[in-house]
């Protein structure tokens, strides 16, 4: 499972996620990352906003109609997985 580090806009706090999932729809690439690499955990939906070689930015996706329609593209692709906002 590969893991990202994500630093803060500010560059004050960085955390580590793990993508379990990724998919791009209308040419939108999407994560479906999490705090934990193994057992249960919270999930989160990160949405690329821009690439620059080795640098991405990752914004949460906070729109409802928007993560409905990324969260059941998550849904088809990882089993077991509950997708609440």
């Amino acid at each position: 499972m590969e893991k990202i580090k994500l630093t803060a806009m500010d560059g004050t706090e960085d955390a580590e996620v793990f993508v379990l999932e990724e998919t791009v729809i209308n040419q939108q690439r999407y994560l479906l990352v999490t705090t934990e690499e193994t057992g249960d955990s919270d999930a989160f939906i990160l949405k690329v906003t821009e690439e620059d070689e080795e640098e991405y930015t990752y914004i949460p996706v906070e729109d409802d109609v928007e993560f409905e329609a990324v969260a059941k593209v998550f849904a088809e692709l990882v089993e077991d997985t509950d997708f609440e906002m």
